[in-house]
């Protein structure tokens, strides 16, 4: 088989791997605050302790895909124009 072959073959199965994990799991943890929902900080006595609630999640820990959110502009795009 030729490489562009193979590399458009291995596109395709990323990019399934990536429609299926954005059906069967829509948010993920958040970059900003790594899933915890809020910043770590750390203490004069060089203790770790919670800091500020995360501005990004809203102190949830978890964000929408951007997959996910391309589906759900479609979606309500395409409601939104046969209504």
């Amino acid at each position: 088989m030729s490489p562009a072959l193979l590399t458009i073959g291995f596109l395709l199965a990323v990019t399934f791997c990536y429609i299926g994990l954005c059906a069967a799991s829509p948010f993920g943890d958040c970059r900003k605050c790594r899933g915890w929902g809020f910043a770590m900080k750390i203490d004069r006595r060089g203790r770790t302790k919670r800091g500020k609630d995360c501005r990004r999640c809203k102190a949830t820990g978890k964000r929408i895909r951007v997959g996910r959110h391309l589906y759900n502009v479609a979606a309500r795009l395409h409601r939104d124009g046969t209504r």
